[in-house]
């Protein structure tokens, strides 16, 4: 058990935000005493009421020595009054205390202003490492998801697929938390319910109550307390298209998110149908505004390129002051990017994005001979070469328990040393 002078060094601890507000309210309620002990001094004669009030009845300096003493006992009763009232409820099921709590919040609020792009679970793992350290987090998802839960409710209902969208707004929130893990349940069976997972039917639903995509997405991320804000590159219907090499050499267009890696041969290029959507103005503005605009981790051809299409996207991109950085996947993905080395991954964002927007390269560096990939998949070979302006970061970023996945916190502390 701590003692209490451990409680009072960290709750005077620099930067919490607090000791200044104790201070005025200490100010003010000396200010309000002096001038209701002048007014009293006034009353003349004084009424009987004040005379018990003021303890009047009891030598001078009894009088002042319990009266201190009831001011102290008031003030102490009071604040743990408060206390329980107010912060306590907050606090149920958390490990930290009440001053370490706040002081997180409060460091959170000053960290950088990040941007990430991307979709899929890659896009997840980077936001639930990188909130430990910034509460200005910004979640750029695609919207060209076709298949699964998403896939039916977009066709169905008319909306934006909401999968990607749950993956943020869950890792964006407390972990421990029980409506964050009911955010990401999937019922089994039923026949209308089964695949689905309660998020995706949630945002649907508070897209119907709201009216808007967005304004569901920003209303589902209340419910949940999330860290920063998740918003759609464009609010347009897209369908992505890929140019594809079939194994006879034969150039062949596909069109649907889904469908592109179940088809057998190389990818040339991607595009979107239409071709130029308008970008999300929410998603401008972050961009712009950004100390750092991470791209990736997550599919290459499906997840992060169908956001770099939107041509205002791009553009955002190549104007933004901040330094926009691309974290290469640790293994090849079957039917998108098999046997692609690193250098291959870069390559195909700067031929649908361009050369000199990608500032920084955050590449895995450690690739294990003792550990297997994931079926059909290999490890990312690290031979990245920088050219221009870039600069390639090779470190540890392998999830010692998942093969083949990125370790959040790695991820996080190397993007917070790219940003300083």
């Amino acid at each position: 058990m701590q003692s209490w002078q451990s409680h009072l060094k960290k709750w005077l601890k620099p930067g919490l935000g607090v000791k200044r507000w104790l201070l005025f309210l200490a100010l003010g309620i000396g200010l309000l005493s002096l001038g209701l002990a002048e007014t009293v001094r006034t009353l003349d004669p004084l009424p009987q009421v004040f005379h018990y009030l003021t303890l009047r009845f009891l030598p001078h300096g009894l009088r002042a020595a319990v009266t201190s003493l009831l001011g102290l006992w008031a003030i102490v009763y009071g604040g743990l009054g408060l206390y329980r009232a107010g912060l306590a409820p907050f606090l149920i099921g958390r490990a930290q205390s009440a001053s370490q709590v706040i002081y997180d919040y409060r460091r959170r609020g000053r960290g950088p202003k990040i941007v990430v792009i991307g979709g899929g679970h890659g896009q997840a793992v980077v936001l639930r490492g990188l909130k430990a350290y910034t509460s200005n987090l910004t979640a750029i998802v695609t919207v060209a998801d076709d298949g699964g839960s998403s896939g039916r409710l977009r066709r169905d209902m008319g909306i934006l697929p909401p999968g990607d969208f749950r993956n943020c707004i869950a890792a964006l929130a407390d972990d421990e938390s029980l409506v964050a893990r009911l955010f990401q349940y999937r019922f089994a069976g039923g026949r209308d319910l089964q695949g689905h997972s309660f998020g995706n039917l949630f945002i649907t639903a508070m897209a119907g109550v709201t009216g808007t995509f967005e304004s569901a997405l920003a209303e589902s991320s209340q419910v949940l307390a999330v860290q920063g804000q998740v918003l759609p590159s464009t609010l347009e219907t897209v369908t992505l298209c890929a140019d594809v090499l079939d194994s006879d050499g034969k150039p062949m267009r596909v069109r649907g998110e889904s469908e592109v890696p179940q088809e057998a041969g190389r990818i040339l290029r991607v595009a979107l149908d239409p071709d130029a959507p308008s970008a999300y103005p929410g998603a401008i503005r972050a961009i712009l505004a950004a100390d750092l605009v991470v791209i990736g981790p997550g599919s290459l051809f499906t997840s992060l390129l169908p956001n770099l299409l939107v041509p205002q996207i791009a553009e955002a991109l190549r104007a933004t002051p901040a330094t926009v950085a691309y974290v290469c996947n640790v293994t090849t993905e079957p039917g998108e990017t098999t046997g692609y080395s690193a250098q291959a991954h870069l390559d195909a964002i700067e031929q649908h994005l361009g050369k000199g927007v990608l500032g920084t390269i955050l590449v895995n560096g450690q690739v294990p001979a003792e550990r297997e990939p994931p079926s059909d998949a290999e490890w990312v070979k690290p031979d990245t070469a920088a050219h221009d302006m870039q600069k390639v970061v090779y470190a540890d970023l392998l999830d010692g328990r998942l093969a083949g996945h990125h370790d959040s916190a790695k991820v996080a502390r190397a993007l917070l040393q790219i940003v300083g």
